[in-house]
């Protein structure tokens, strides 16, 4: 194939090449790769060591798949070749570092489920607060702006 005679997709596609090499060259370098990952059995924790020599580490009771594990399960992590998520083979589950970091521990819909159980959590000190704001006349009521 000459260069008069390329498809015009291809020349498309082309001028992209440049911008993907420069993004994939930021994503090699800002360290959010996993350098490894292992499951702390003391702890009860997953512990992310990075190649920019950072680490966290968060429980599995978060994540979305390692909740209900045992910690044989949660001890056979695999990182991604790219470094870049975990994937626990035994239970077929997968987290990216990049969300992990973000504090993302699972699909939208799972994180909105996850939110609205740990939102309905009843404890003492929630009560005394519901209770202290019911004496103040409770929430505000929402203001309409009157526009002149």
């Amino acid at each position: 194939m000459t260069k008069a005679n390329t498809p015009e997709w291809v020349k498309s596609e082309l001028t992209h090449v440049d911008a993907a090499a420069a993004r994939g060259q930021i994503e090699q370098t800002s360290g959010l790769r996993a350098q490894s990952a292992h499951y702390d059995t003391r702890k009860k924790l997953i512990v992310i060591d990075l190649v920019n020599g950072s680490s966290f580490s968060f429980p599995p009771q978060l994540a979305q798949g390692l909740a209900s594990a045992r910690p044989s399960e949660l001890a056979e992590i695999e990182i991604t070749p790219q470094g870049s998520g975990l994937h626990w083979p035994k239970l077929d589950a997968d987290l990216t570092i990049e969300g992990l970091l973000a504090g993302l521990f699972g699909s939208r819909s799972w994180m909105r489920t996850h939110a609205t159980k740990a939102g309905s959590v009843k404890s003492s000190a929630k009560a005394q607060a519901a209770k202290a704001n019911g004496a103040k006349g409770g929430r505000p009521r929402k203001t309409i702006p009157l526009h002149a």
